[in-house]
């Protein structure tokens, strides 16, 4: 069965990209536009990794991943933040949400799939 990843944020390239990236890679992604979307989504299919942004309209990402937190069936799900905001304050809150790594755009879509192999303890044979 493919491993879920969720990818969340309002730039249609970003999502684009990711989502033919990680299609490659071997993953079922799944994808949502804004803060809100995410969320609910997250709830319903309970993806093995989420990747998300942190300015969207609706509902922003930091909120979202606080929200994502504090469901039971979505606590543990790890969340990597993905997002242009680069200031040490921007870094600490999304850590502070509730993200386990935190990537700045522009970024590296070899060095983003290494991660999520190795936070989902697969191995990277590139």
């Amino acid at each position: 069965m493919k491993r879920k990843i969720l990818v969340v944020d309002d730039e249609v390239a970003i999502v684009r990209v990711l989502k033919d990236r990680l299609e490659m890679e071997g993953y079922q992604v799944l994808t949502a536009y804004d803060g809100a979307e995410g969320f609910e989504i997250a709830k319903r299919e309970l993806p093995d990794l989420i990747i998300m942004d942190i300015t969207m309209p609706n509902m922003d990402g930091l909120t979202a991943a606080r929200l994502i937190r504090e469901q039971p069936e979505t606590s543990k799900t790890p969340i990597i933040m993905l997002t242009a905001r680069g200031q040490e304050s921007d870094e600490r809150a999304g850590y502070q949400a509730g993200a386990i790594r935190y990537f700045t755009k522009p970024f590296s879509t070899r060095q983003l799939v290494r991660e999520i192999k190795s936070i989902l303890g697969e191995e990277d044979v590139r």
